[in-house]
């Protein structure tokens, strides 16, 4: 078995067109839906992920839905820690279908830069790609790479598709983890993310005063 490391997955991400257009024209914030992952297929980075162990993080991601935490950026970055400086959308739903396709949907944040250039390309019909960034590692088998039970989904974030097939099939993996380094990292992801909300809500507050 691998050691832990930053795993990233990418793929198409189909969405409605039209649902596009009628957000731009009612001037309400952009919503789409479209598919995130598979589980129990080998994916283009020759990986499997079991669908008991995708379900269970898609669980545990629910939870960051709920709270409106679920913050992805726009292209990839090398760090087990989501940069809020790039955020560019958030997940308001993520559920698994019944044959292992994960599905989501994604609020376009654009009142912040990276969105206003993320909802921009959807307006424009341009082609983008969503890609999971995970920390985990795997048992190479067979029929490919098994994602092990130690898998922990940091976000979604959307990227660009190369214009050669298969570019975006070389992975770039960082340092290995240990699982205490883990846990230390979920833990300050969780921190960072805990101490935005709070000068959100002060924010917030101070508006509603005035």
């Amino acid at each position: 078995m691998s050691g832990i490391k930053l795993l990233k997955e990418l793929s198409d991400f189909v969405y409605n067109a039209e649902d596009v257009k009628k957000a731009s024209g009612e001037g309400k914030p952009l919503i789409v839906k479209g598919v995130v992952q598979r589980a129990d297929v080998v994916n283009q980075n020759g990986r499997i992920y079991p669908r008991e162990i995708l379900q269970r993080q898609i669980e545990e991601y629910k939870k960051l839905v709920v709270e409106r935490r679920a913050v992805g950026e726009l292209d990839h970055a090398d760090s087990p820690v989501v940069n809020l400086q790039k955020a560019s959308h958030v997940f308001t739903n993520i559920w698994m279908e019944e044959d292992g396709t994960v599905m989501g949907e994604v609020e376009v944040l654009d009142n912040l830069p990276m969105g206003k250039i993320l909802q921009g390309l959807f307006e424009r019909n341009i082609k983008v790609g969503i890609s999971s960034r995970a920390l985990g590692s795997v048992n190479e088998e067979k029929e490919g790479d098994v994602v092990t039970d130690d898998l922990h989904i940091i976000c979604w974030d959307f990227v660009s598709e190369p214009s050669t097939h298969g570019a975006w099939m070389q992975l770039k993996e960082g340092k290995e983890y240990t699982r205490q380094e883990l846990k230390k990292l979920i833990s300050r992801q969780e921190r960072v993310t805990h101490a935005t909300d709070e000068i959100m809500k002060s924010i917030a507050a101070l508006k509603s005063k005035k």
